[in-house]
């Protein structure tokens, strides 16, 4: 009699179901057929119809074990391929453009595409932080389970900041311009960034309920930092004035020959695309600023609160800029026809 547990492979016993075809045509096995005593055979049948039943239900569950394991295999064995594709990809760009003969340039790519990278993995640890605090929240979880992660989010956000000054010193140009965010996001970008005026601004109409102490230091730390935004604002335009005046006095003396001042106006206009990595520099430290006086002025439970609103609002804008991008192109419309004010 041939007998498989619940865990064991049956779907290969050739024996196992040579028997279950014989009991159903109304034969038993060989050794089973010797038996004399009739009722014997009865109970004897029972027991083996019993256990063929198990076995052949363990046979299928052995079987579709297998082949979830086999549809797991596979699916690693792609997700690795793309993986190692795409690092191949990288690193022949890296070898091409380190063999050209501007190494700065090396630098700047292969340090803006880390950083594009970085950021995407970044961000899906940090949704996976905020589902968990999400989690909490809902079920009521305790201060000091939220305070865990509340801290564990704040530094997971000094991480973020650490990287962007990393990039900026390889290439500041291109964590200002924002391509490393959706379309939508970078229409919003301040210094690379977010405004802290404006997400202290929806904390305090969003977040309730707070106390007159708490909403007073929300707007003075609002007030404050949209003071610190104007003036590096201002910094700003004044580089961006400067670099275009120093670029049209190089078109005014190309004709001129003068080798040497052409290369002292294209080393100043460099020096000021180099202060911009200051100036993201400030604007960063301006918004972790933000971050921390949040912090310090909720309680653990408006903390996690806060932090929900804001991953929230930018995930609205990742979304809606994907729906913009995503969206059917099968009718253009007449802005004419559009813009009618009767």
């Amino acid at each position: 009699m041939v007998y498989a547990s619940p865990g064991t492979d049956a779907s290969t016993d050739p024996d196992i179901d040579k028997n279950i075809r014989m009991f159903e045509q109304g034969h038993l096995p060989n050794p089973i057929a010797s038996d004399s005593s009739d009722k014997s055979k009865g109970k004897l049948g029972q027991k083996t119809l019993r256990r063929l039943a198990q076995n052949r239900e363990a046979a299928r569950k052995s079987r579709l074990r297998k082949k979830a394991y086999v549809q797991q295999l596979e699916n690693s064995r792609l997700k690795l391929n793309q993986l190692e594709q795409e690092l191949q990809h990288a690193r022949q760009q890296g070898i091409i453009i380190s063999t050209s003969d501007d190494q700065c340039r090396s630098t700047s790519e292969n340090g803006a595409l880390i950083f594009n990278m970085e950021y995407t993995r970044w961000l899906g640890e940090q949704n996976k932080l905020i589902n968990e605090l999400r989690a909490a929240v809902h079920s009521h979880a305790g201060d000091d389970d939220l305070q865990s992660i509340v801290n564990t989010i704040m530094v997971h956000n000094e991480e973020f900041f650490r990287l962007k000054g990393v990039a900026a010193k390889a290439d500041a140009l291109h964590v200002l311009s924002g391509t490393w965010r959706t379309p939508l996001e970078r229409c919003f970008l301040w210094l690379g960034g977010f405004r802290p005026s404006e997400l202290l601004k929806l904390l305090a109409n969003q977040l309730e309920p707070l106390t007159e102490q708490q909403l007073a230091s929300l707007c003075n730390r609002q007030q404050s930092s949209q003071e610190a935004e104007e003036a590096l604002s201002q910094r700003m335009e004044i580089i961006q004035h400067s670099l275009a005046e120093t670029i049209a006095s190089q078109l005014g003396r190309a004709g001129a020959g003068s080798s040497g001042n052409a290369a002292d106006h294209t080393a100043a206009a460099l020096r000021k695309i180099g202060t911009m990595e200051s100036l993201l520099q400030q604007a960063d430290d301006l918004r972790l600023q933000s971050l921390q006086q949040m912090q310090r002025v909720l309680t653990t439970r408006q903390s996690a609160r806060a932090l929900l609103l804001v991953s929230d609002y930018f995930s609205r804008l990742r979304a809606l800029s994907s729906l913009w991008i995503s969206r059917p192109h099968s009718k253009c419309v007449d802005i004419d026809t559009v813009v009618t004010d009767p």
